[in-house]
């Protein structure tokens, strides 16, 4: 990557932090020009930093994409296999209730199947590792065997609206218990 001048650089941390929120806050439905309007840049400012939408949504993830996989790299070396499982769920609950569009960015499917976003490749290299800590756990007998990547993405998903309630982390910190405790092997 090119050195941008300071005030392109300075433009572009607007916009990523006005993204950043407005995600954060309403989701990924907001547009291009309503960021452009949030950072104090015009639309061909914006443009000129991030093409489309996706490399916005990108951007603006990048440092959440960095605290995911810390989050996975640290779980799945406990030697522990319910407590790494554990702070997982623990972890991811209270990242999406902070912010209501990650969770739909990490969880979105692609409409062809192709890998187009940082963030589903991110999600591609992550899920084999989970994958791997849920097998340990369910090996244990700690998990239910029942239990499938799929239902990961289900809690994730379900955890979604965490972002309405107040105060949100406590919320969080709730229903990941509820469903830690719905998930351990009887």
């Amino acid at each position: 990557m090119t050195q941008l001048r300071a005030d392109a650089e300075e433009n572009r941390d607007r916009i990523v932090t006005a993204a950043r929120t407005l995600f954060a806050e309403t989701g990924l439905s907001v547009g291009m020009r309503e960021v452009a309007r949030r950072a104090d840049v015009g639309p061909a400012t914006l443009y000129r930093r991030f093409p489309t939408k996706q490399h916005l949504i990108d951007g603006a993830f990048a440092q959440e994409l960095e605290q995911c996989r810390q989050i996975v790299v640290d779980a799945c070396a406990d030697p522990d296999p319910w407590r790494g499982f554990s702070s997982v769920i623990r972890a991811l609950t209270i990242l999406n209730s902070r912010n209501r569009g990650f969770v739909a960015a990490f969880t979105a499917q692609d409409a062809d199947g192709t890998v187009r976003s940082t963030i589903v490749a991110h999600r591609q290299k992550l899920l084999p590792e989970l994958a791997d800590l849920v097998r340990r756990a369910q090996a244990a007998g700690v998990l239910r065997a029942d239990f499938s990547m799929d239902d990961l993405m289900l809690l994730l998903q379900a955890g979604r609206g965490l972002f309405s309630v107040r105060p949100t982390e406590q919320a969080a910190n709730r229903f990941a218990e509820i469903v830690l405790d719905g998930l351990r092997a009887r």
